[in-house]
């Protein structure tokens, strides 16, 4: 597993930006980050050693833009020279997370035909007015593999409909992290697990978020075991053969 940051920064665009973990960390360095950057790690994926072989190995899987939005407009300039590297390295897979899906049809490569294969392109949607919005976009996009996010999970969500088309591969969800964070249920997560094994979509319970309500009772979670405390509900569930 590999990170790629190749621009930092992005501009607050719905619900589930309020409380941007990257607009926290920056405030800490006194840094604006709806600013969008090119960084040092750039061209990451295609730097090679001294053997000349590529520091990050065939058969990883990058995570690409996690500290701004791959779609985010003020990166048009540089996404040719990203596709072409993410192209290059076909030997990987790409993880993309994005909250600007009704952007990606233009902003999609010349040759991406019916998707890369190594191109993992995710839509989140954390409230049920997203997921309206989004996931039909979502949907008639051509890929190769589709996985909607759920995080932070604000709401109860019925997904019911796109799930059962059958071109959904996967859904994660998760709680809201952070001082400010707010209130994931967990009868919400459970119910988003109901449809997705009720579809035959594979289903993830990434990370419990600073608060979690169980019962009726909100537990406060602090960060260093909000995934560990996801995976110990063992309510991961895969998609039916």
């Amino acid at each position: 597993m590999a990170g790629w940051n190749l621009w930092h920064g992005c501009r607050k665009l719905s619900e589930g930006c309020r409380h941007c973990y990257v607009y926290r960390q920056d405030a800490q360095w006194e840094q604006d980050a709806s600013q969008v950057r090119k960084t040092a790690a750039f061209n990451l994926p295609v730097r090679r050693d001294r053997t000349g072989r590529y520091k990050i190995p065939p058969g990883e899987t990058i995570y690409t833009c996690f500290t701004s939005d791959f779609f985010v407009e003020e990166a048009d300039v540089w996404r040719d020279d990203a596709w072409a590297m993410i192209r290059e390295r076909s030997d990987c897979t790409f993880l993309i997370i994005t909250k600007r899906i009704d952007r990606a049809a233009v902003c999609l490569p010349a040759d991406w035909g019916d998707g890369w294969p190594h191109v993992v392109l995710c839509c989140t949607c954390e409230t049920q007015e997203r997921a309206d919005y989004r996931l039909p976009i979502y949907l008639s996009l051509p890929l190769r593999w589709r996985e909607v996010i759920c995080e932070p999970l604000l709401e109860r969500l019925d997904l019911s409909r796109y799930l059962a088309t059958g071109r959904i591969d996967s859904v994660w969800c998760g709680g809201e992290s952070g001082s400010e964070a707010r209130v994931c249920d967990y009868d919400w997560v459970l119910d988003l697990r109901r449809q997705c094994v009720d579809a035959g979509v594979e289903f993830r319970f990434r990370q419990t978020g600073a608060r979690l309500r169980k019962e009726g009772q909100v537990y406060r979670i602090r960060r260093q075991f909000q995934h560990s405390q996801a995976r110990k509900a063992g309510i991961d569930s895969l998609a039916k053969k």
